[in-house]
């Protein structure tokens, strides 16, 4: 992988590991909110709420626009399902070594002693 695409991959990952940062993208995959509508659901202040929107827009998870004086975030499904498929390919590694292990352990049972 390159360096850019390690980046964009390291943002994205850390933007996910704080789970009130994956309860505001599973808020604006359902529907658009104002960022002052998300800050309404946690006991938190607005400043913080806006930090938190801020890392998800800049790993490419949310998006916002502007709506008169309103910032309203919408999460980007292809965004999630990116972090998916590199879920998925890191689990394929991990059962392609598994099923490695299987077969050297096999042949270790087939040896004679």
């Amino acid at each position: 992988m390159d360096a850019a695409l390690e980046d964009r991959t390291d943002a994205l990952f850390r933007a996910l590991a704080d789970r009130t940062r994956r309860d505001i993208l599973r808020r604006s995959l359902v529907q658009e909110y104002s960022v002052s509508a998300l800050a309404s659901f946690y006991n938190m202040s607005f400043a913080a709420v806006q930090k938190h929107v801020a890392v998800l827009e800049n790993a490419g998870l949310l998006v916002k626009r502007r709506r008169g004086r309103e910032a309203l975030a919408h999460g980007r499904v292809e965004a999630v399902r990116s972090a998916a498929m590199l879920l998925d390919e890191l689990e394929e590694l991990w059962r392609g070594r598994v099923a490695r292990i299987d077969d050297l352990l096999a042949q270790d049972d087939n040896t004679p002693s």
